[in-house]
């Protein structure tokens, strides 16, 4: 069975994305460095926390723009978590969370992004791989 060009065409648009989330969360870690080592103490752990965060994030998009049809349940945590991000990043506002405005406009764009990469990889097909275990078996 030969590949369809037009999905090749999808999957290579789909891993440029993805590798502007991977560049996007390394670069992310980068300029953490220093917010982590200039944290007050009673915010280290927090600011650590998210620093790692950013790597385990690159990791995980990453490995779904190297095998987007393989993993169920990974884009649709990633773009959960996103989505929920800018979700109550707008609701909470400047008033309740400083940088709300930030993580809303960043976490939103990279909703997009991922729910785009998705499609155009057709992710949801990692599903069709996945099979219960036989009750017979």
């Amino acid at each position: 069975m030969r590949d369809n060009p037009n999905q090749s065409v999808r999957d290579r648009i789909a891993l440029v994305l993805m590798a502007v989330a991977v560049l996007g969360a390394v670069a992310s870690f980068v300029f953490a460095l220093p917010i982590v080592r200039d944290a007050p103490p009673e915010t280290k752990v927090v600011e650590v926390w998210r620093m790692y965060g950013y790597l385990v994030f690159a990791g995980l998009f990453a490995l779904l723009a190297i095998r987007p049809r393989l993993l169920p349940d990974l884009w649709e945590l990633v773009i959960f978590h996103k989505l929920a991000m800018s979700v109550t990043a707008l609701i909470l506002g400047p008033n309740q969370a400083t940088g709300s405005e930030t993580v809303a406009i960043a976490d939103g764009i990279l909703t997009i992004i991922l729910i785009v990469a998705y499609v155009l990889s057709r992710g949801y097909t990692a599903w069709t791989r996945f099979r219960p275990v036989s009750e017979n078996a």
